[in-house]
């Protein structure tokens, strides 16, 4: 029984037992899941490819890593404001303004995109030495941010046309897209990164661009994207395709429920962000290897904690749909179910990043010191895995529900109150494993409260959407 077939009985109200509803949650679960594993596996590709530069390659890149976080986090607010719309349109059986939302939000991105990258492209030079970077890298941070920023028009676009298929219930087109994204930064990387180079016996071309060259092979690989993903939509989706007839209406209602829906997430992202940054901030006294260290440590974690947001994307498919269709007997049962999903399937992968850390990070470098100090705070993260997987996925059924006001600032407490305190504390006493630690212990204090806030009546009783007139 596919995934569509039992999308349409919940949203005819037909009854899911048990084993039917797994079915589902593990059925719009695994696109999303493989398509974060790739994801994951393309950018160890690509950190191996810039950490063979050398230690200051890659701590150029860590030391703006949270700004480029805190603008694609804000983009991506933007298009959820409008994809969880689209979710309770759909569930409510309103197709026509599923398109007519998306419709909007193409604008409502490009114009958000555009503003948040012409703001990057303005403070780029003076970003690596606000972030108290050494002078040996903040020249390679400067020209990776620049690429970066003239992307985010691009980026927040590609966000939206995966965010919008993803809430119609198509979890494979989205998926397909991003494994095509990863694949084309490799092969777009290996040419822009590199000098005239060899593979497997075959002399290759190369621009020789280093940093820089990482950040334009990946703009190359998102346009790629972009360009499918439309083509796609037009050409197969028949919930967000053109119809004939149908134009663009910039409607004051729909565009007020999506910034009701975006700005706690996007106060999130900067707020979380601007945290992580002084996170940054806090790691960069401790030299050029600890800030190696640390990059390369988050990119190896993200194997583990990207299948959570795999479940997260399909559970705000499946709350949002299920709210929209009006099937309150099933919201809360999904969330739990995908909830405790994504926390054991997060366990397990845990526990083998406790047991290979040394062979995750070694993939990334081959500085032995860095390798070291990379896998032990590895083994000290991997303690909080369950706990991140549960606010992940967590975070995705709120979203469902257009509840993102209240899980927003128990993040921002959760951050601020409990993880920056104690890294500052912790860092100048036990250095970069004191930073870990806190993030261990914050991480697993977020679960908690987001579990608690799911044991709760009131995100479920949400309607943004679907019940609009």
């Amino acid at each position: 029984m596919g995934q569509n077939h039992l999308l349409k009985d919940l949203r005819e109200g037909k009854k899911l037992n048990f084993r039917q509803q797994l079915l589902l949650i593990i059925q719009l679960s695994i696109p999303g899941i493989l398509a974060q594993i790739s994801e994951i596996i393309m950018e160890y590709i690509d950190a191996s490819m810039v950490g063979s530069l050398g230690a200051d390659a890659s701590a150029s890149i860590g030391l703006i890593a949270s700004t480029t976080w805190l603008m694609g986090g804000i983009g991506n607010a933007v298009g959820t404001g409008f994809s969880v719309q689209i979710a309770q349109y759909v569930g409510a059986g309103n197709e026509k303004k599923a398109r007519d939302i998306f419709r909007q939000g193409i604008v409502s991105v490009l114009c958000m995109g555009s503003l948040i990258g012409l703001l990057g492209v303005l403070i780029h030079t003076g970003l690596p030495v606000w972030l108290g970077g050494e002078a040996a890298i903040a020249g390679k941070a400067s020209d990776y941010f620049l690429v970066f920023s003239l992307t985010m028009p691009v980026m927040t676009l590609l966000n939206l046309v995966s965010g919008a298929l993803q809430c119609t219930g198509n979890m494979t087109a989205p998926s397909l897209l991003l494994v095509m994204t990863c694949i084309l930064d490799v092969v777009f990387n290996s040419f822009m990164i590199f000098p005239e180079h060899s593979v497997l016996g075959i002399r290759l071309p190369g621009a020789g661009l280093g940093v820089a060259g990482a950040a334009l092979g990946t703009t190359l690989a998102e346009v790629t994207a972009l360009i499918a993903g439309l083509l796609y939509i037009q050409w197969r989706s028949r919930i967000l395709r053109h119809h004939g007839g149908e134009k663009l209406r910039m409607q004051a209602h729909d565009l007020g429920i999506a910034a009701k829906i975006a700005l706690p997430i996007a106060f999130e992202s900067s707020v979380l962000c601007a945290a992580q940054i002084t996170c940054t901030a806090i790691v960069a006294p401790l030299g050029t290897l600890a800030i190696a260290a640390n990059s390369l440590a988050v990119t190896a974690e993200s194997l583990c904690y990207m299948p959570g947001y795999g479940i997260g994307s399909a559970a705000t498919t499946l709350i949002g749909q299920s709210i929209g269709a009006g099937r309150q007997d099933l919201v809360r049962r999904l969330g739990w179910l995908t909830t405790v999903f994504g926390a054991l399937l997060m366990a397990g992968s845990g526990a083998l990043m406790f047991a290979f850390a040394p062979q995750m990070i070694g993939i990334l470098t081959p500085d032995q010191k860095v390798r070291a100090l990379g896998a032990s705070v590895l083994r000290i993260e991997a303690f909080a895995e369950p706990m991140f997987g549960a606010s992940i996925v967590a975070g995705g059924v709120f979203r469902g529900a257009g509840d993102t006001l209240v899980p927003s600032c128990m993040s921002l407490l959760s951050m601020w109150a409990v993880r920056i305190p104690l890294a500052a504390f912790l860092a100048p006493r036990i250095g970069l494993r004191g930073v870990w630690i806190a993030m261990c212990t914050e991480l697993c204090f977020r679960g908690v409260i987001f579990l608690i806030r799911l044991a709760g009546r009131r995100w479920s009783k949400k309607s943004l959407a679907a019940n609009a007139v």
